[in-house]
């Protein structure tokens, strides 16, 4: 069952009912203001970090489900009100549209021959959303409707916020002045910050203060102002501020009004905070409202931010016979990678931006699938990343994006954390050419004392693994490897104690086959870029580290007939068929044979067909099986989540990415298809009341078959997911792969395709890649020809010179 229909000219996906299986959401901003909107117009707001300047207020966990936080408006018509969102009013349309778009959400309803259009955005350079409003008479009669607007403010620090109510209470302040709200809770002492939220054009009401706009007992369906179809003019005095305005709007038949509203985010220095005695100073949010006090303002800025969009789209762009695999590459999965370089894991709604906040190995995997587009700023993260780095080569898990330091509180010890830095490096250099970057002095802990070259970080990052190496010569898993919930150190039994920061070994003993597999995989690039900059002596040293770990897996890692998983703080196999349960896992099923393990004697082959064998199921591919059925207190979180979800046998969408690479390693390209088109999400449109999140992003899990809700995803948009996924699609089974001398061509496609078209931005230049499969094969080049010229082997050489190159492949 659809929910709507993919706009692939407008590059929007179009919600036709706001009844959704689950509220489905869009991010707006690209710098360092972002919100979440939902298609019925919830979500929330902040300033570069969703935890310490959440400016807008959201319930997570209410009931009902996304009502309690949003940007919501409402129409009073003679004695009824409705919303032009469906939310929170909850009453019938006549007509109803939510289109989510590349940075931007319009909704569209209309009920009584009223009908209002809200555009949703973040410009570029600014901080603040910004709404254009517009209502329409479309009726044969004059009308006269109020129009309400409403948000509810955070006090700055989302955690504080819903816990501490006996300071909270009495804390909350607000300035008035025109059609401008302005919250300066905690202005006077320690912030340097306010927001407000305005309209541009004379009001005949407000609300400040919650209670007074909904009244005591009545709900966001229901507010006591919107019923009555008047404003209490009300100012907050602690409690509970929020931000209400009302317009009376006389419209005849036909007649339209647009109205902008604001809501921004200010900061001034100590010297500027004040004009007058608690009177904020007020020239910032002024110039802000003053760059949007026209319609015609908003509708440039749009097109900015369209034009924005067009731009980091062009830079790789796929025409094949296949409409969903298309939109896939060339929409929806570049901008959700996007989207998750910008936030990591913070702030979604699945994700309270609290608890988490930029990842380690989450940003460095995010890179890989953005960096095409904004080298630049991948630059940046990555040295944003390395400085949080510690002297040992171990990392933080996590850092807060605001203060940009290590988070103490989740602190270090995931042992493949170090591992994702080198790729990341390795991915940029390959991408820009730009060796330079390894000359950048870069902290350990943000301390600059400690600076070294970013290269004697990667260094570190490699010997980290060395260093910790367990009885049988494998990798330590430390608190956990990529799987978060494998916990082989903790041994826990204390209710509400961490699973990740537990630990009750001293952790000299569970070993990770999967940092393993990512060693061998990793280790190759270091060696290879080790050559490039002229380090043979290193890069000598770490190619006899890399086969000694490939000796190792495949004398203490290999079962049989697939890899293990991993050995525990016994000492015992874990992804064994000795085990009772979780007998395979995947992980270290796609990181070895990505890594060059067992293709020579095919044990890979053997392992990947396990895969299919044991983990394969119609919505993808499940972690581990048989699922978990009772605690294992020697493996942690993974055996406490019931079978089929998150770790335990649910499908964890992320390390789907991994097996499609590794089939397509091995040439398989028709298996490595099948896989990607099991979880893409232009794939899961169709049966969208089972998948029951975004058809347009990937999510995290789909529950497993073990599951009673077999099929069914959580966790949409923040994942891994989006960049391996594109990784696998666009370098390894499309096959067109950045590399230090130029494109790399190397496709592992179905037998059955003919042919597609790449056209892929590379260091200035613009690649016109026709790939021909006359001969109906999935891997191998015939020939390669550029510009008319024949080219030996596959890669085509960069040319610099800013113009676009005609290439074209045949397959044999």
């Amino acid at each position: 069952m659809k929910y709507g229909y993919f706009d692939d000219a407008k590059k929007e996906y179009v919600i036709t009912t706001p009844a959704t299986p689950y509220p489905w959401i869009n991010y707006l901003g690209s710098q360092e203001f972002f919100s979440l909107i939902s298609n019925t117009g919830g979500g929330y707001s902040f300033y570069k970090d969703a935890k310490l300047r959440r400016i807008t207020r959201y319930r997570y966990n209410n009931v009902p489900l996304d009502l309690g936080g949003g940007r919501y408006y409402y129409l009073y018509d003679n004695g009824e009100f409705w919303s032009p969102g469906y939310s929170p009013a909850k009453k019938e349309l006549d007509a109803y549209e939510c289109r989510h778009g590349m940075g931007y959400t319009k909704i569209t309803g209309k009920r009584n021959d009223i009908e209002t259009e809200i555009t949703f955005f973040v410009p570029l350079n600014y901080n603040g959303e910004v709404h254009k409003v517009v209502v329409t008479n479309s009726g044969k009669k004059p009308k006269e409707v109020k129009l309400f607007s409403f948000l509810e403010w955070c006090l700055w620090n989302a955690q504080d916020d819903q816990a501490n109510f006996q300071r909270n209470f009495n804390t909350g302040e607000v300035e008035i002045k025109g059609s401008v709200i302005y919250h300066k809770t905690e202005y006077k002492e320690r912030r340097d910050h306010y927001a407000f939220f305005s309209v541009n054009a004379p009001i005949d009401g407000y609300d400040s203060d919650r209670e007074s706009f909904l009244g005591t007992y009545n709900g966001f369906d229901n507010p006591q102002a919107v019923a009555a179809g008047k404003s209490n003019n009300s100012v907050a005095d602690g409690w509970s501020p929020i931000a209400s305005h009302s317009l009376l709007l006389t419209l005849e038949p036909g007649e339209s009004r647009e109205l902008v509203f604001i809501l921004g985010y200010v900061e001034n220095s100590l010297e500027e905070k004040w004009e007058s005695k608690n009177v904020i100073n007020k020239q910032k949010a002024e110039a802000m409202i003053a760059k949007f006090a026209t319609a015609d303002a908003v509708d440039k800025a749009l097109e900015e931010l369209s034009n924005y969009w067009e731009e980091l789209l062009s830079k790789y762009n796929l025409a094949s016979g296949d409409d969903k695999l298309n939109r896939m590459v060339n929409i929806w999965n570049q901008y959700q990678c996007m989207v998750t370089f910008n936030l990591s894991r913070s702030a979604s709604y699945f994700e309270s931006g609290i608890g988490r906040g930029m990842g380690f190995r989450d940003s460095n995997q995010d890179l890989l699938g953005f960096l095409h587009q904004i080298p630049d700023r991948a630059r940046e993260r990555i040295i944003d990343l390395a400085s949080t780095q510690l002297e040992d080569g171990g990392a933080y898990h996590q850092y807060q994006p605001l203060t940009k330091r290590g988070n103490d509180e989740i602190g270090g010890n995931f042992n493949d954390d170090p591992l994702w830095l080198v790729l990341a490096v390795v991915a940029y250099i390959k991408e820009t050419g730009d060796y330079s970057i390894l000359d950048v002095m870069t902290p350990y802990d943000n301390d600059t004392s400690k600076a070294a070259p970013l290269s004697d970080h990667i260094k570190r990052a490699f010997d980290h693994v060395i260093n910790n190496l367990g009885p049988h010569g494998l990798p330590l898993i430390g608190r956990a490897d990529w799987n978060d919930c494998l916990n082989l150190n903790c041994f826990s039994m204390e209710p509400g104690e961490s699973f990740q920061t537990t630990t009750s070994k001293d952790g000299r003993v569970a070993e990770s086959v999967m940092i393993a597999g990512m060693f061998v995989y990793i280790g190759k690039e270091y060696t290879a870029l080790m050559e490039k900059v002229g380090n043979t002596a290193e890069a000598d040293r770490a190619t006899m580290e890399v086969r000694k770990m490939k000796d190792v897996i495949m004398e203490h890692g290999f079962d049989g007939e697939w890899f293990l998983r991993a050995y525990d703080d016994f000492g015992r196999k874990v992804g064994s068929n000795e085990c009772e349960e979780g007998k395979i896992f995947i992980e270290s099923q796609g990181f070895c044979v990505m890594g060059g393990c067992g293709i020579e004697d095919g044990k890979a082959i053997k392992a990947l067909d396990a895969v299919e064998e044991r983990l394969g199921t119609k919505y993808g591919l499940v972690l581990n099986n048989p699922a978990f059925t009772k605690y294992y207190v020697e493996y942690g979180e993974i055996s406490t989540y019931p079978a089929g979800y998150k770790e335990n046998a649910g499908i964890f969408c992320h390390n789907n990415a991994w097996i499609m690479c590794a089939e397509a390693v091995m040439g398989r390209g028709d298996k490595a298809f099948d896989y990607y088109t099991r979880i893409a999400p232009a794939y899961t449109e169709e049966y969208s009341e089972i998948h029951r999140m975004e058809p347009y992003v990937y999510s995290q899990m789909v529950a497993g078959k073990d599951a009673k809700r077999f099929g069914e995803a959580k966790n949409s948009w923040l994942t891994g997911t989006a960049s391996w996924n594109f990784v696998a699609i666009s370098q390894f089974i499309l096959g067109i792969k950045p590399d230090y001398d130029g494109l790399k061509v190397d496709p592992s496609i179905p037998r059955d395709w003919e042919g597609y078209q790449v056209t892929r931005s590379f260091r200035g230049d613009t690649y016109k890649i026709t790939v021909k499969n006359p001969n109906h094969v999935s891997a191998g080049i015939a020939s390669l020809t550029v510009d008319g010229k024949v080219v030996e082997g596959n890669i085509i050489p960069v040319a610099l010179d800013g113009k676009l190159h005609e290439v074209e492949v045949i397959l044999g």
